[in-house]
């Protein structure tokens, strides 16, 4: 299954099941096959996004210092991280917020 998110504003942004159903619990939007994202919450749906990258971030470095410190080869994480699949997504709900467009998806 792909997610397609639409807007007025933006163009469309595709993704993959696993990262739809992610970008929309970090937001807090249940997972379903079809919603609407509000200008009004897009703000708070960027702030969350922003700490999952943080939290990530924080996450994979303490990881790479404990690694170290016991002498292990540092740990290796995934190829992309949550800050590159998010980059589009972050963009798309500044683009709209600031012209006042939802985001649909499924529809």
């Amino acid at each position: 299954m792909l997610y397609k998110f639409k807007s007025k504003a933006a163009g469309d942004l595709i993704l993959l099941e696993p990262q739809g159903k992610q970008f929309l619990q970090l937001i807090g939007k249940p997972v379903q096959a079809q919603g609407i994202i509000e200008p009004q919450e897009m703000l708070a749906a960027i702030a969350a996004l922003q700490a999952a990258i943080a939290a990530q971030e924080a996450e994979q470095q303490l990881a790479k210092e404990q690694a170290k410190e016991k002498g292990q080869p540092a740990p290796v994480f995934e190829s992309i991280s949550l800050r590159q699949r998010c980059k589009p997504i972050i963009d798309m709900l500044t683009r709209c917020q600031r012209e006042q467009q939802p985001i649909v998806w499924g529809v």
